[in-house]
């Protein structure tokens, strides 16, 4: 279990206090790999994986089981060889910062603020306290020339409120963890790492080239708190106008078409006059006189006209009017015919 130091007396290392807040360390894919290695990984005992486990180009993780990794296992495939070249980018990054803070070899009994510090071959008997002041986000990098070597039951401890997201050890060569350490931070090795019996750790234990060795221990990749959302501008609606615009309310003019039906003529056309009577025929001598001439035939009545109407049919009536005009003219053209026969005088 990780050592928590609380108001204990230490000596403060020469570098305490160095730089000002630093950006932490990107680890692309491989953030979530708690055991990654270049030619093997290799376990003894009930070892608890709290993360992935990876080996690349290496294709061996002996010793799972009795080792339990609880997450993903990746052998020599595309998800390993993506983690490897990630971690040779924060293998990079983390050797290359700068300003940085000389250190002295020994750790173990002193407190160090945030910061980047330099040691040529680094060492922890007893606790390494790192304060990291109330800042969740603290970083810690440390760059170790060589070696990385931990004592039996030593400890790094972490205060105000600091976690092991943001603690990361660049070794130039190898590391070594004593037995039943505990220690904070992800572990970045140019060649192996070595985990001795019962030694705990809360991050990682990354190796470019070697192996990764594991004895009963438990390593668990560091639980970090979710970066703040983007900050985004809220742009205030402007005021929504909610006045009608006026509406007309003169009606518009009215169509007054007349629909009054055009007068009738209901006058019936006038008849023609009754055709003339022939000249009486001029009598012969004394003799028997000849037989009345044969009546000239009547003219008959004009065509009537036709009546144009919309109202009340006018037909038969008109047409009655016609035919007893029409029969009083042939009547009185009878009559002077027999009263010219008679030789009688024929009034007008």
């Amino acid at each position: 279990m990780v050592a928590v130091a609380v108001g204990m007396a230490v000596a403060v290392g020469a570098g305490s206090g160095a730089g000002a807040a630093e950006a932490p360390v990107g680890f692309g894919t491989a953030t979530s790999f708690a055991i990654l290695a270049g030619s093997t990984v290799t376990n003894t005992g009930p070892s608890v994986i709290n993360g992935d486990l990876g080996v690349h180009p290496g294709s061996t993780a002996p010793g799972f089981p009795p080792g339990l990794v609880n997450g993903e296992t990746h052998l020599a495939d595309a998800e390993a060889r993506q983690a490897k070249d990630d971690l040779t980018k924060a293998f990079n990054d983390a050797a290359g910062r700068t300003p940085f803070t000389p250190v002295a070899s020994e750790l173990g009994g002193t407190t160090l603020l945030p910061g980047v510090y330099r040691i040529g071959a680094a060492q922890i008997t007893g606790t390494l306290t790192l304060d990291a002041q109330g800042d969740p986000n603290a970083v810690f990098i440390f760059q170790v020339d060589s070696t990385l070597t931990t004592a039996p039951d030593s400890a790094v401890a972490l205060i105000g409120e600091g976690t092991g997201c943001n603690v990361v050890w660049k070794v130039g060569s190898s590391a070594k963890l004593g037995t039943n350490s505990d220690f904070v931070g992800s572990v970045l090795a140019q060649e192996s790492i070595t985990a001795t019996t019962g030694a705990s750790v809360v991050g990682r234990l990354l190796a470019r080239t070697a192996a990764v060795t594991l004895d009963t221990n438990d390593v668990t990749t560091p639980t970090c708190a979710a970066a703040p959302p983007p900050t985004t501008t809220t742009i205030e609606p402007g005021p929504t106008s909610t006045t009608p615009g006026p509406t007309s309310t003169t009606p518009g003019p009215t169509s007054t078409t007349s629909t009054t039906p055009a007068p009738t003529s209901t006058t019936p056309g006038t008849p023609d006059a009754p055709g003339t009577p022939d000249a009486p025929g001029t009598p012969e001598g004394p003799g028997t006189p000849e037989g009345p001439g044969a009546p000239g035939t009547p003219e008959g009545p004009g065509a009537p006209t036709t009546l144009a109407r919309t109202g009340p049919d006018l037909t038969v009536p008109v047409v009655a009017g016609l035919l007893t005009f029409a029969l009083g003219g042939v009547v009185l053209i009878a009559s002077r015919r027999v009263a010219q026969a008679d030789g009688r005088p024929t009034g007008r």
